[in-house]
């Protein structure tokens, strides 16, 4: 468990103690396991039955279609002082609280969003405190929520907190001068207070025993670039450790609040090429290295905890919009005609621009609330209630704070942060958080997976998959095991494979390979894995395989692995092209930057001078360093190693780097031979490599060298 300190501003200490609670179910239907007082666990959405916000459910069900999703649980916003008490005709915070526990839930996820000078690059959601306005934001705001929170009527409940949205990713992003820059974010630059706001709520509430923090980070199509990726965690970490925060008072990350970014893109990947261009270079992609929200969720998950965060923080993403369903959604891939043919064509994402944000046309529902559905993620949540407005498309006077945005003005044809284009923003909407009835309408009728139980393009469908075969074990560590199994077959088609372990789901994947973590070493577990096609029909279950872990490591230093596959089909070209990824199976974290890596290879004829590539990594290519080096040796197939190391980081126990694509070449272009390469293998699916050598300092600790 993570050390906690002493309270500030009166809150009362709880003795916190460990309750592990099994990984799985859908949050919708799954039976709460009561926590006892003080009780803290791994996941909170583990194993909980979440809160279902009353006076949303029925402005849902009062929709046309809505009833099918009146049930789901979502955040309660506190945007403003007056909402604590509640607002208008809206509930309380304690209001809510009560009948959290009046539905008998063990789970309450809410909002908190009122910093001073709020959201400086979206008018819409600006807020009533003004930038220097730190001192009213402690104590009229923050104080009085976790004094409500505090309360020992809800120690039973597990509650979730989002920590201001947008607020550290604009810091990042728009108060350097950029195109998309502000003079208010720069403003909130230079005076620290996004930074000393977020750092207060994180030590106020977190010193909660029963509150889990997760921080807001933007999403892919905000921070996925080298220039932003790593100069936003740095930034998260800045504020989880200013005014008395420290970073065990963070349960994890959220990306894609209140956005519609896809959870994944089914029809492409980063690293597909078209006519020998990339899919980064696409106008769409634009060299970002993330095309989709769970990539980027992982890949930050490892970079915070390189950054110094706990190994076992979890991502939460919101999927409330970003279904992207209906007749727009493509089949397939784009053509290749072009790269940006291939890619606009494939896209599940039909923004115009994805800096487009408010109330957008043509969007749907996505994934339900759903714990650990994917290695690192602890849920998919909604976190912004469809049918809550993003913002006005017209000026409308209130006394909330809320501006005009002209991003959410469909007439609008743009600024820097969305490429001059059009806004893709619906008409006719209203303040932000006000409901907005045919937003909703829309979310429904596009809703990927269908609400219905219809086929996205039309009709009923009742008929399960097949069940998945040959399900085996690819690989496995002190700490995880890695599956594949052969596709199922479907009328329509299979969109997702759930994989249980003891008959208890812990987690999906959209290929048939899914790799189990967080497990422990010396330990037998059987797995089976079922087919869901979009309409929600389960397959049977496959059999049933069963797996030991690896004896655990325990040098102090842990104990490293790498794996590897080949991402060349031809032995005789003119580049060597391959994946790696590191995997810490010791019991302790590895610091990065004493690590090396090489491949040993020959170049055979040709110039003996090289060009070397890393093309993607999860952890970031700008930390990857490579180089191609004479090995000296006499050895057949390794005359050369191409070396790779990493100039910084961390890689937690148990944890992988993620893949590593990298590739070389000769400085003449002229082919190779790869046949009789020490270090190359023909398999396609990562597998350990014991030809390939880690070292560490000047160690050789995996493989063996020619």
């Amino acid at each position: 468990m993570r050390t906690r300190r002493s309270t500030l501003h009166g809150i009362r200490r709880k003795c916190a103690a460990l309750s592990a609670l099994a990984l799985g179910a859908a949050l919708a239907v799954a039976v709460p396991t009561p926590a006892s007082a003080a009780a803290r666990v791994d996941n909170p959405y583990a194993g909980a039955k979440a809160y279902v916000n009353p006076q949303w459910s029925a402005k849902a069900a009062a929709e046309p279609g809505g009833s099918a999703i009146a049930d789901e649980p979502s955040f309660v916003w506190m945007d403003r002082i007056a909402a604590i008490e509640g607002a208008g005709d809206a509930m309380s915070l304690r209001e809510h609280l009560d009948e959290a526990l009046d539905q008998g839930a063990n789970l309450f996820q809410v909002v908190i969003y009122d910093l001073p000078g709020r959201d400086c690059a979206a008018l819409a959601s600006n807020g009533e405190l003004g930038p220097t306005e730190l001192d009213r934001y402690k104590t009229e705001y923050i104080n009085p929520i976790a004094d409500i929170l505090d309360d020992p009527a809800y120690a039973n409940l597990r509650i979730v907190t989002i920590i201001e949205p947008d607020s550290l990713p604009n810091i990042v992003t728009n108060a350097g001068g950029t195109a998309g820059s502000t003079t208010q974010c720069q403003t909130m630059k230079e005076n620290g207070n996004y930074e000393k706001g977020v750092g207060y709520a994180l030590h106020t509430l977190g010193a909660i025993p029963n509150v889990y923090n997760y921080v807001d980070a933007g999403h892919h199509g905000w921070l996925g670039w080298d220039s932003n990726f790593v100069p936003a965690a740095q930034e998260f970490k800045k504020a989880a450790t200013s005014e008395g925060a420290t970073v065990a008072d963070v349960q994890g990350f959220i990306v894609n609040t209140a956005n519609y970014s896809a959870l994944k893109e089914p029809n492409f990947k980063v690293t597909d090429t078209v006519n020998g261009t990339t899919v980064r270079q696409s106008k769409w992609v634009d060299w970002n290295y993330y095309v989709d929200e769970l990539s980027f969720a992982q890949a930050l998950r490892t970079e915070m905890v390189g950054q110094g965060f706990a190994s076992n923080i979890g991502m939460l993403i919101d999927t409330a919009r970003n279904g992207w369903g209906g007749s727009s959604r493509p089949a397939g891939a784009g053509p290749l005609t072009s790269v940006d043919d291939y890619v606009n064509g494939g896209r599940i994402d039909r923004r115009i621009h994805a800096g487009n944000w408010c109330n957008q046309k043509g969007a749907g529902i996505g994934e339900r609330p759903t714990a650990a559905p994917e290695a690192g993620i602890d849920a998919y949540v909604w976190a912004k209630p469809p049918g809550e407005s993003d913002g006005n498309s017209q000026a409308i006077a209130n006394d909330e704070g809320k501006g005009f945005d002209r991003m959410c003005d469909p007439t609008y044809t743009g600024n820097g942060r969305n490429g001059n284009n059009l806004t893709g923003a619906l008409p006719d909407s209203p303040l932000a958080g006000h409901w907005f009835s045919a937003q909703f309408q829309e979310l429904v009728r596009n809703a990927y997976p269908p609400l219905d139980g219809s086929t996205p393009g039309g009709g009923s469908d009742t008929q399960a998959p097949s069940a998945p075969t040959g399900l085996k074990v690819t690989a496995k560590t002190s700490g995880s095991v890695s599956l594949s199994w052969s596709a199922s077959t479907d009328n329509t088609g299979v969109t997702a494979y759930d994989v249980y372990r003891a008959g208890v789901q812990v987690g999906s994947s959209a290929s048939t390979s899914y790799t189990d973590t967080g497990l422990t070493a010396s330990t037998a577990y059987s797995y089976t894995v079922k087919a869901r096609d979009a309409a929600g029909n389960v397959s049977a279950a496959s059999a049933a395989v069963s797996a030991t872990t690896d004896a655990g490591g325990g040098t102090g230093t842990g104990t490293l692995k790498v794996q590897y596959k080949n991402s060349d089909s031809s032995a005789t070209d003119n580049q060597i092209r391959m994946g790696l990824q590191l995997v810490n199976t010791g019991s302790a974290a590895v610091n990065l930057s004493t690590v090396k890596v090489r491949y040993w290879f020959t170049p055979e004829a040709g110039a003996s001078t090289f060009g070397t590539a890393c093309d993607y990594a999860v952890l970031g290519c700008s930390t990857v360093t490579t180089g191609v080096t004479s090995s000296g040796s006499s050895a057949a197939g390794a005359s050369h190693y191409l070396e790779v190391g990493f100039g910084s980081g961390s890689l937690a126990a148990g944890a992988s780097t993620g893949e590593i694509q990298l590739r070389l070449n000769k400085s003449d272009w002229s082919n190779f031979n790869e046949a009789d390469d020490y270090s190359r293998s023909t398999n396609t699916a990562y597998a350990d490599a014991s030809k390939i050598g880690v070292y560490v300092g000047s160690t050789l600790t995996w493989g063996t060298a020619p």
